[in-house]
């Protein structure tokens, strides 16, 4: 692990794991992205955001169904019939995730008409709940490359405290 913790909008801090290449957000909206590399096998990275809006964005519920429903399943089941969902309280925060497979159809951007058609994909995102309003987090990539870093994944998420 990194044991340099980020200080972030409204006072969230994380560790960042070792292996994650830190890049400049391309947004004020985003105030953290990372390149995780992809596995050996993948021909992509995967990708982990960190939003912030202020303190508005939705429920947690409105973006969990929103994640899910940007991945389809080639057997035409609903995404929320395989997403598998869970709560957990890290440092006094209550962090809600989703994690999903599937082909990833989220629009390439905000508004676009233009979606992303990317197969074997992954994602696990999460709203982090804290008293200056939600934080969501969101990793995007092919579904080895995003297993590859699961450990660190969890071990990111167990970081997170308010300061």
């Amino acid at each position: 692990m990194n044991v340099i913790a980020m200080l972030l909008a409204a006072g969230l801090t994380f560790t960042t794991p070792d292996g994650w290449k830190s890049t400049r957000p391309t947004s004020s909206m985003r105030v953290a992205e990372f390149t995780l590399p992809h596995a050996a096998s993948d021909a992509e990275d995967a990708e982990l955001i960190v939003y912030y809006f202020g303190g508005s964005g939705g429920s947690v519920e409105a973006n969990m169904q929103r994640w899910i429903g940007q991945m389809q399943q080639a057997d035409g089941r609903p995404s929320s019939a395989v997403a598998k969902k869970e709560s957990r309280t890290v440092n006094g925060l209550t962090v809600s995730l989703v994690d999903v497979s599937g082909t990833y159809t989220a629009e390439m951007s905000p508004g676009s008409a233009a979606h992303h058609n990317k197969t074997r994909f992954r994602m696990r995102a999460g709203v982090i709940e804290t008293s200056n309003g939600p934080y969501f987090i969101k990793l995007t990539g092919p579904e080895r490359t995003v297993a590859k870093w699961d450990a660190a994944f969890n071990q990111f998420v167990s970081s997170f405290r308010l300061q």
